[in-house]
């Protein structure tokens, strides 16, 4: 276990904030680690009557490129994980899910970010578009159920939480 020496706030932001930690190794050796701090997440699996898996085509400006991602949103602060799930659909894909199953949930990236993904699964799709100003290019694409694992293995489907959350929904 690394022991927390100081801490120091670099950059305070709308979405993350930077700190750097000074730590002492269980060897004894000194080092920093550049942590980003970032608010609890949902992930989504959404599978509407016909064995369709919901997914959203956004731009993600870190990358350059659109991206074919299951539907996600971060956690407000005293809302419950499965409000945001209700919420984050509505706004991004128009749906309201009448059954939430937990399917789990993990660490985005560890190494060097606070973020926890709790996953979802969404069924009994029923309309119910809600707005959001960050959605609105935000494109939806239905996907039979048994072109998922194609889209992941061709690498249409890229980013880790929709592999994951995909993968375990497809291994239940």
């Amino acid at each position: 276990m690394e022991e927390t020496l100081s801490s120091r706030a670099i950059y305070s932001g709308r979405v993350v904030n930077l700190r750097v930690d000074n730590v002492r190794l269980p060897g004894g050796r000194r080092t920093t680690r550049e942590i980003v701090e970032h608010s609890d997440c949902v992930a989504m699996v959404a599978v509407d009557a016909d064995d369709n898996v919901l997914l959203v085509k956004q731009f993600r400006k870190p990358v350059e490129k659109e991206l074919l991602e299951i539907p996600a949103g971060c956690i407000e602060p005293g809302e419950d994980p499965e409000a945001t799930v209700r919420r984050e659909l509505g706004e991004e894909i128009g749906f309201l899910p009448r059954k939430i199953d937990r399917l789990g949930g993990f660490y985005s990236t560890p190494g060097y970010c606070t973020e926890y993904l709790y996953l979802y699964l969404a069924t009994d799709l029923v309309p119910d578009r809600r707005y959001a100003e960050d959605t609105e290019s935000i494109e939806v694409v239905s996907v039979p159920l048994s072109q998922v694992a194609e889209l992941i293995e061709s690498g249409a489907i890229c980013d880790a939480k929709s592999i994951a959350g995909l993968l375990i929904f497809l291994s239940l």
